[in-house]
């Protein structure tokens, strides 16, 4: 006599199955990847924790339903990990929340961070930590430029809404020089 496996069970281990195995090949294929682009030198996370406006970005699926007013907020919790906060007002008025963790790659004032929003039962799997690395600082915390690896994703965050026309051109020019498309950049609207 045979026995037949529950149908939810099947489609829950080969789910499981294939998403074991694709995050284990796109994690192989990112690290292979080399990068050339460098972040700044060192990070104070305790500085860089709070309310971050974002001033502009490359378009990503992640924001496909943001009609702008975005803010990403970072708090820092006991276990050292970083609390990551990013909300936007969508077309209909309302406001989308997404609600992640970030934990620093390296020594204390690295500024390659990874980052995940996913739940956290999926934690283990490499491929749900995304690169985030700080790549452009001002002195006072205020402006900052934020990327990875792969140049595919670009936010220019800022402690205010609104950016003086020439501190920004300069930020640009220096994406610019790091082989960033400024064309590419779409601009968030801020209140």
């Amino acid at each position: 006599m045979k026995r037949r496996l529950a149908p939810t069970l099947v489609k829950g281990t080969v789910l499981a199955s294939l998403i074991a195995v694709v995050g284990m090949k796109a994690y192989a294929a990112g690290k292979a990847a080399a990068s050339d682009l460098e972040p700044v030198r060192s990070l104070d996370l305790a500085r860089y924790m709070g309310a971050w406006y974002e001033i502009a970005r490359y378009p990503n699926r992640f924001e496909r339903d943001c009609a702008g007013f975005t803010t990403a907020t970072y708090t820092a919790m006991p276990s050292g990990r970083v609390k990551v906060e990013n909300r936007c007002r969508t077309p209909d008025g309302g406001t989308d929340v997404a609600t992640g963790v970030a934990r620093q790659c390296g020594p204390s004032d690295s500024p390659r961070l990874k980052v995940r929003f996913a739940p956290a039962l999926l934690s283990f799997l490499p491929p749900v930590w995304g690169d985030y690395w700080v790549i452009d600082i001002d002195r006072n915390y205020e402006l900052a430029a934020v990327s990875e690896p792969g140049r595919d994703y670009l936010w220019i965050l800022s402690r205010t809404p609104q950016v003086e026309k020439r501190t920004l051109d300069a930020l640009l020019a220096r994406l610019s020089g790091q082989g960033f498309d400024m064309r590419k950049l779409v601009y968030t609207p801020q209140e």
